[in-house]
């Protein structure tokens, strides 16, 4: 029997807003190095929320509460900040919040495919 081909799932993006805190610091889009992506994405709990920010979102950016995940707060921001510090998201200072998006130009530009690999991570087949 034939199979139907699958759609693929489609990246929320959503314009910057104006007046934003500036971000916490990440490396720049050129310095952005294969091995650090790959190795944060590693972990299923980073890839998830990877995946929930691109797929997801309704907002430009969300708080760690709003990923609904049962961990620990510490546990949940060691993961964050192995995401930004490997430059597969952007954070910024709220306050007392931090909030994340993904890095979605730069990570295009520098490894066209990769986040649509991310995305389509964990689809059923049809």
């Amino acid at each position: 029997m034939p199979s139907t081909p699958r759609q693929a799932p489609s990246v929320v993006v959503l314009p910057e807003p104006a007046g934003l805190p500036e971000a916490l610091p990440e490396p720049a889009a050129d310095e952005l190095r294969l091995e650090l992506v790959l190795g944060a994405l590693s972990d299923p709990l980073r890839l998830t929320i990877v995946r929930k920010l691109l797929l997801e979102r309704d907002r430009f950016d969300h708080p760690c509460g709003w990923f609904g995940l049962d961990r620990p707060k510490s546990s949940l921001t060691h993961h964050f900040k192995a995401l930004r510090r490997a430059g597969v998201i952007r954070q910024r200072q709220y306050g007392l919040e931090r909030r994340s998006h993904v890095r979605i130009d730069d990570l295009d530009a520098r490894f066209p495919g990769l986040l649509a690999l991310v995305a389509q991570w964990g689809a059923v087949p049809a």
